[in-house]
């Protein structure tokens, strides 16, 4: 299988670096130089990135959207006729996914170590992270206060039980989430909240992993 860069990073270096010499299944002209991209990001920022991108490069972008997980089986079931350069996503957890299925190809550049910092960036160079995102809690102010849920220990609080609502137990925005969780609060008890967690999804085997008879299922506290 031919593997390919999983970039969110300085795109004119970033998308030059994995472009295709021609028409690789993407239907350019002979010739004509394109990047393949795979992407489940929908957001118009990155289409305006995409439009300056070609503008000052001449370079084509062609792209391909669908969710992350039917991204990568996309890729995987392609094998080494996959016309994939790029694959952009909107969580690390896919990337790390996509990664433990051998699709990456790593890549070194002075400017994108200069540009990402360590934190957002694989150790081998498999991919890259430009965005961060915050997860925020959305409540009643006529019910709570500000004060109540300022940190994401009191969601533990008895007094929410059983009125938080939240993704699917086996999303991977909420597996990321709590894998943050254990990174601050460490691998221990994983703080207030993920010891709730624990308790509703069963102990982790080998690493966080929600339990199968819940997965379609919301947490609730």
């Amino acid at each position: 299988m031919s593997r390919f860069l999983a970039v969110a990073a300085t795109f004119t270096l970033a998308l030059t670096t994995a472009c295709s010499d021609g028409a690789k299944d993407s239907g350019a002209a002979a010739g004509e130089q394109v990047v393949n991209l795979y992407t489940a990001r929908h957001y118009d920022s990155d289409n305006a990135l995409y439009e300056r991108f070609t503008r000052e490069t001449g370079i084509k972008i062609n792209r391909i959207e669908g969710r992350p997980d039917e991204l990568i089986a996309r890729m995987k079931s392609e094998g080494a006729n996959s016309p994939a350069d790029l694959f952009i996503t909107a969580d690390a957890g896919a990337l790390w996914r996509a990664q433990q299925a051998g699709l990456f190809q790593p890549v070194q550049s002075e400017t994108l170590t200069a540009r990402i910092p360590d934190n957002l960036r694989e150790p081998g160079g498999n991919w890259y992270g430009f965005m961060r995102r915050a997860r925020v809690v959305a409540y009643d102010a006529a019910k709570v206060q500000p004060e109540e849920i300022d940190d994401y220990a009191k969601l533990a609080d008895p007094r929410f039980k059983g009125k938080i609502c939240v993704r699917s137990s086996d999303s991977v925005y909420n597996l990321s989430l709590v894998g943050a969780l254990i990174e601050a609060w460490g691998a221990g008890t994983h703080g207030p909240v993920g010891q709730e967690h624990r308790r509703q999804h069963g102990p982790p085997s080998g690493g966080w992993r929600p339990r199968p008879d819940l997965r379609g299922r919301r947490w609730r506290m």
